[in-house]
């Protein structure tokens, strides 16, 4: 790598070919290269700093012609990777077959609770109301699932030392969830933009998708000056920006983070303390 001339992109293209040299002849078919929480990967401008476009540029290049590499990138993350991936580079919708991943079934969540119980042969098993109170409250994610039956075998193991019987705080739990997993999201953007996703929140189809019309229809039901369309995309750019909402192939917006809307009903309930009628101020922000 130190030896190859030129940019950061074209000394790694001259690593991944001389890697491709050293593989091929051997049983080594192929190489993945993946990469978590790829959504937070950005190009910075201002400070001429281009990781995500180099990526894209340096596989795009050693993947195509007849010589090309063996070499796969599999990115996961939020469904803001999408557009980021897009305005890195446009090509970037050729290089990937992109794949939606929905919350488990019913039946596929008990047995991502149930199967590890039993695999460890733990002496330790969850009744069916526990089971379905974790259903109910991960909304079938496999990320909420691992979580919340976490903090349930750890107060578990609290109340064997103490001696007294385990009771499922679930308000605890879901206080601790919010904490570790959606507050820093919401504790980046505006109390105006809070505001705007609180009425989002009570949409039908805040977990599904929504437009800006629906926003706006609602508001002015539920604020003493509801927005204009205007301002509600004005709003939505910001958000999409921001990270907390996505548009869709279909031209409509989704949140970008899964059940965030009920934690956004919880913190509307815990900090603005608003009646279903609540008094704000449509400026954007």
């Amino acid at each position: 790598y130190k030896a190859a001339p030129g940019m950061v992109s074209d000394k790694l293209k001259v690593l991944f070919r001389e890697v491709g040299k050293m593989i091929s002849g051997t049983s080594v078919k192929g190489i993945v290269f993946a990469y978590d929480e790829a959504q937070l990967l950005s190009d910075y401008a201002d400070e001429r700093q281009y990781p995500l476009s180099t990526l894209l540029d340096v596989f795009q290049s050693v993947q195509k012609g007849p010589g090309g590499l063996p070499f796969m990138l599999a990115l996961t993350g939020l469904p803001t990777l999408h557009q980021k991936l897009t305005a890195a580079r446009t090509y970037s919708g050729r290089m990937f077959q992109p794949l939606f991943l929905e919350g488990l079934s019913d039946d596929a969540a008990r047995l991502a609770i149930t199967v590890p119980i039993e695999a460890a042969n733990c002496p330790v098993k969850f009744t069916t109301e526990t089971i379905s109170r974790v259903l109910k409250m991960s909304g079938g994610y496999p990320y909420y699932i691992q979580f919340i039956c976490k903090e349930i075998y750890d107060i578990y193991l609290s109340h064997v030392v103490s001696n007294t019987n385990p009771i499922i705080p679930e308000s605890e739990i879901l206080r601790k969830l919010d904490n570790n997993f959606f507050m820093n999201q919401w504790d980046s953007i505006s109390d105006n933009q809070k505001l705007f996703l609180c009425v989002v929140a009570q949409l039908p189809s805040c977990e599904d998708e929504f437009t800006a019309q629906e926003i706006v229809a609602l508001s002015n039901e539920v604020l003493e000056k509801g927005y204009s369309n205007s301002s509600a995309t004005q709003f939505l750019l910001r958000l999409c920006h921001a990270g907390m909402v996505f548009k869709n192939r279909r031209a409509k917006y989704q949140l970008a983070v899964p059940l965030i809307s009920r934690f956004i009903k919880r913190q509307q309930e815990r900090d603005f303390k608003m009646p279903v009628r609540f008094r704000s101020s449509s400026t954007e922000d």
